[in-house]
């Protein structure tokens, strides 16, 4: 029978057992259940705090602000961002980011005015979060956001710079760059080398070989390069200015704002606009990191609940005389490669900040201030991020990017966001604007019209122009080279094509490869065309004259005219490279499985594996296929895959054919092949395992049933591969089951343990129904 085909739904082979309660773990990240702390968070939040401390003193000392604020920030941006916020695994504290524009504020206003406007920030957050703007504030084009914060970066490293050499900073940016000549030449020994010594830590540290560097990398860079610069320091440099930490007696609360009102509210504006879009990227960047851990539940973040929980956190420190409050992307990736589950690693760094606060005052005050400068310099460095300038250039928007970075620079925060949208907006009409279209005969007397560029209302005139040019009666081909068209210009192209035709003339409206457009040129061109949406691609109706062969060369010549183009720099790239696959996939030959799209992969980054019925046949198993030992032990051993997923599918016609096997019948390819989904049906049938559930339900026939069994019985067929059990007991390789059903579109992944098999749909709202 044909290999995985659509079946009628066949009654279970056995009464279904009673449900088993399944439910998932508190503690990740929904904020609806009990709140639990669990050893991994522990150990995480101990990570993050060695990470913070250093950070948030090093930020004070960045902005000249009491440096018993920055702990109260970082203490509640821990436990109240932690409680209330969207992202379960996000870290709040000082935050680079509002460095630049914190420093302005004490600068003109003093630190209690700096306090209330703090205050009011978060208060505007909240309100912005109960709009549900979030996802709007993303909306605003990388290319500035990008541009903002190496902006900031730059101005942070120009200034942490001066201290670094045993001077002071300027009131900006470029005031610290005219002052650096003279800096330099009045030099002290002691600060210079404690910063050097911190930089080269901070640098080094991560690469430190052996076993027992992978054991003193558990220390967090920052911590180790302050402790060690702070030793140094302590016999080397005895006189060098040191952290002071006032008295809690000394600490100061927020007063009523005073000052213009413009003044004030633009300070406002600023923090909001700066620490907001800085929680929302780095939500968005932790939610990517932790989505790639094997077997990640945590859900993704609630953006509109993280807006309103760093506003709610931003109001308490401003309250408590603490410094301005975000989301860190640095502290929020510690989280998640320090291996938390949940947000009481958040919480409980918030809590040890605060201990640290109250208890450890006396050994804070030994640490240099040039080692604190050396670590916030190294964080603005890496704010200017190359990978982000690549980026903005390949999509042509690098004058915007360093319209931002400039105008942070020359004028503030607020000043370079407007400036970088403004280039932004100039640059967008630009493009629409520029459009060229030219005229030429063909050496057959056909007429080429070519228009390169989007058409809207501003090229019409040129458009009409063009056009009167054609001669009445000729044969016509307008080349549209563009991916846009508004209202204008399509009446008055279709105007246009209407008068020419009912003149005698011909017009053929083509894309940029040549193919036409509107209207197919024949039936048999009207089948599975580029632009044809996947949904009606009905190559079963083609025409009967049509046969296989000329549809074949038809779907080849589309992608070398279309396809090719686009993906010719890449494959070139892999061909030079080789590959390089993070994954094997095994799964089904069924023709409705295509791999590509429900993993929305692209070349290289599969290694695929498909037959009859996605089986892997066990090691030594009677008539075994080598092929798939031999691609199993390629991609394990040669390629060093990290991940093998066996996926199977609804459906199944291999499943159905196993379950409607007549004892007897004649022994053909297909039924051996078959032979190796035995034990599958003998694992359904077995009492010593439970019925696999998909998300909290049983399945809905036998078919179903077998073809979960299915996927749990090949992943033992796999460990049984001796590639396979050396890379698991070493602990470079993962194996993950998925079952995808045709009919819902939807993907499962096998989340249960060694008494359950339980496939949870992956997707928020499957997972939120799943979880109640």
């Amino acid at each position: 029978m044909p290999a995985c085909v659509p079946t009628r739904a066949q009654p279970p082979a056995r009464p279904p057992r009673a449900r088993r309660s399944h439910r998932p773990p508190s503690g990740d990240g929904s904020g609806r259940r009990r709140f639990q702390i669990k050893g991994a968070d522990l150990s995480a939040s101990i990570t993050v705090f060695l990470l913070a401390v250093p950070m948030s003193l090093g930020l004070a000392v960045a902005i000249d602000a009491p440096l018993e604020a920055s702990l109260i920030a970082a203490g509640v941006g821990g436990i109240v961002a932690g409680l209330l916020g969207g992202s379960a695994l996000l870290v709040s504290g000082p935050s680079a980011g509002l460095t630049v524009v914190s420093a302005e504020m004490i600068q003109n206003y003093g630190w209690r005015t700096t306090c209330a406007i703090t205050v009011c920030a978060g208060l505007l957050q909240v309100a912005l979060g109960s709009l549900k703007t979030a996802r709007s504030a993303l909306a605003v084009s990388p290319a500035i956001v990008h541009g903002t914060l190496a902006g900031i970066g730059a101005a942070i490293a120009l200034a942490q710079l001066h201290i670094v050499l045993g001077g002071s900073p300027q009131s900006s940016a470029v005031a610290n760059a005219l002052a650096l000549p003279g800096q330099l030449a009045h030099v002290g020994p002691a600060a210079p080398l404690i910063g050097a010594l911190t930089l080269a830590v901070l640098l080094l540290w991560p690469r430190l070989p052996g076993r027992i560097g992978k054991a003193l990398r558990r220390i967090p860079a920052a911590l180790a390069c302050v402790v060690l610069a702070t030793g140094v320091a302590a016999f080397a440099a005895p006189g060098i200015a040191r952290v002071d930490l006032p008295s809690w007696g000394a600490h100061v609360l927020p007063e009523m704002p005073h000052g213009p009102v413009l003044g004030l509210v633009t300070a406002v504006l600023t923090v909001t606009l700066v620490a907001s879009l800085e929680s929302l990227l780095s939500a968005v960047a932790v939610d990517r990191l932790a989505a790639e851990r094997p077997g990640s539940t945590v859900p993704r973040a609630d953006l509109d609940r993280e807006l309103r929980g760093q506003g709610i956190a931003n109001a308490v420190s401003g309250l408590l005389g603490g410094m301005p409050v975000s989301g860190g992307a640095v502290r929020g990736s510690a989280n998640v490669r320090a291996g938390a589950t949940g947000r009481a690693s958040t919480v409980l760094h918030g809590i040890w900040v605060l201990l640290a606060a109250g208890l450890l005052v006396t050994v804070l005050e030994w640490i240099p201030l040039a080692a604190l400068a050396a670590l916030v310099m190294m964080v603005g460095i890496q704010m200017v991020n190359f990978a982000h300038i690549r980026n903005v250039h390949e999509h042509r928007e690098f004058l915007v990017y360093v319209a931002a970075v400039g105008g942070v620079l020359v004028f503030g925060v607020l000043q370079g966001v407007a400036l970088g949208i403004a280039v932004a907006v100039a640059v967008a009409l630009h493009r629409l604007a520029r459009t060229r279209i030219t005229t030429q005969e063909e050496a057959d007397g056909t007429h080429l019209v070519r228009a390169r560029g989007q058409l809207t209302f501003l090229a019409v005139p040129r458009l009409t122009r063009a056009l009167s040019h054609v001669p009445q009666g000729a044969d016509t081909i307008v080349e549209l080279d563009g991916s846009f068209m508004d209202h204008a210009a399509f009446e008055a192209l279709k105007g246009w094509q209407s008068t020419h035709q009912a003149r005698g003339g011909t017009v053929r409206i083509t894309g940029r490869a040549g193919g036409r457009i509107a209207e197919p040129a024949s039936p048999a061109q009207s089948c599975c065309r580029p632009w044809t949406p996947w949904r009606n691609h009905h190559c079963h109706d083609q025409p009967p004259q049509r046969t296989h062969g000329h549809q074949l060369a038809d779907g080849l010549s589309s992608f070398q005219r279309n396809t090719a183009p686009l993906v010719r720099e890449e494959l070139a790239r892999l061909a030079r490279e080789g590959q390089r696959p993070q994954q094997l996939f095994i799964t089904c030959a069924d023709s409705r499985l295509v791999t590509s799209m429900i993993t929305s992969s692209g070349p290289g980054d599969l290694f695929t594996v498909r037959n009859i019925g996605n089986l892997v046949p066990p090691p030594g198993a009677e008539g075994a296929d080598d092929s798939v030992a031999a691609a199993i032990e390629y991609a394990v051993d040669i390629l060093q895959v990290q991940s093998i997923t066996v996926c199977g599918h609804s459906g199944c016609g291999a499943m159905q054919a196993l379950l409607n096997a007549k004892p007897g019948a004649p022994m053909t390819p297909l039924r051996r092949w078959l032979r190796h989904g035995a034990p599958s049906i003998e694992r359904m049938a077995s009492r010593r395992h439970a019925w696999a559930r998909i998300a909290g339900r049983l399945p809905a026939d036998a078919v179903e049933q077998l073809c979960l069994t299915n996927v749990v019985q090949q992943l033992e067929h796999l460990r049984r591969h001796d590639s396979v059990a050396r890379a698991l007991a070493a602990g470079t390789l993962a194996l993950h089951g998925m079952y995808f059903h045709v009919g819902e579109a939807q993907a499962y992944l096998l989340a249960g343990d060694d008494h359950e098999e339980v496939f949870e749909g992956v997707g928020v709202n499957l997972l939120e129904d799943t979880h109640a």
